[in-house]
């Protein structure tokens, strides 16, 4: 039998008259709560729970509004509960003040549920909605997604890369590994192969990345930092043990460039 969101919150029917649920998600391509999120910047965060789009208000004053935002596809985490304490009238800004519920502090950032949304109305009433948010989880600790998750699993934006470089978990698996990676510029297409088998090998390689953007790498100098931070994305192709020879790692590169086509159609030139 699954638990219910109200399982948790146990709020009673009087108050859930009285609520609303909002559900925030990337919007326009340059809002992306899960990473505001990680990034610890709840003002921001919360400016988007409260704010007005249109002509239409989405709260009033003295009701309960329940925050979460998207992980991936059907699974969200809570991250606010507050009560709406003035209409500040305000339109395409933030339209309320509020005071958080404190007592659900300790479910902020943990707390995850499965609810597959179809509606373009992002803040709904919670009757009958929060019947049909289903427990997935409750982390022992707040949601980062920053364990290493396997060296064929890395998929990271520059931002990801930048952050999770500082993690444990992530200099464990990259400073004694040798490998081959690939770069891909989401605003085109266009994909660029490396090697990693120098001092502190993946880890030292992607921190230049995370640095100055283009690693010394004169094909990626080209670009403006600005361009690499909102559309390049960091993946693996190869790993190989730091005893391997360094000429199979250049090698592999060399094969990866002719299967990708990056010098004919991508960012390498050699």
């Amino acid at each position: 039998m699954s638990i219910k969101l109200n399982d948790i919150l146990n709020f009673s029917q009087e108050e859930l008259k009285n609520t609303k649920i909002k559900f925030n998600l990337m919007f326009a391509g340059n809002w992306n709560p899960i990473e505001i999120f990680k990034n610890s910047d709840m003002k921001t965060l919360l400016e988007g729970q409260y704010w007005n789009y249109s002509k239409q208000k989405i709260f009033k004053e003295g009701q309960t509004t329940i925050g979460f935002i998207r992980i991936k596809d059907d699974l969200w985490l809570l991250f606010h509960i507050g009560k709406v304490t003035k209409d500040l009238n305000v339109f395409n800004g933030v339209g309320y003040k509020h005071e958080e519920l404190s007592e659900y502090r300790k479910y902020f950032g943990r707390l995850i549920v499965k609810y597959k949304n179809t509606s373009q109305n992002l803040a709904r009433h919670a009757i009958p909605l929060i019947d049909e948010c289903e427990v997935y989880e409750i982390l022992p600790d707040i949601f980062d997604n920053d364990i290493f998750p396997g060296y064929d699993s890395v998929n990271l934006s520059w931002s990801d890369l930048s952050r999770v470089l500082a993690k444990d978990s992530w200099k464990t698996a990259l400073q004694n590994q040798k490998g081959v990676y690939l770069i891909t510029d989401t605003s085109n297409g266009k994909m660029y192969v490396g090697s990693a088998y120098g001092e502190r090998m993946l880890l030292g390689r992607w921190e230049d990345y995370a640095k100055t953007g283009n690693g010394g790498n004169k094909e990626l100098k080209e670009l403006s930092f600005d361009h690499i931070k909102q559309y390049f994305r960091y993946s693996i192709l190869d790993i190989f043990k730091s005893t391997i020879k360094d000429e199979l790692i250049i090698s592999r590169e060399s094969w990866w460039k002719e299967v990708l086509l990056t010098r004919n159609f991508g960012y390498n030139k050699n």
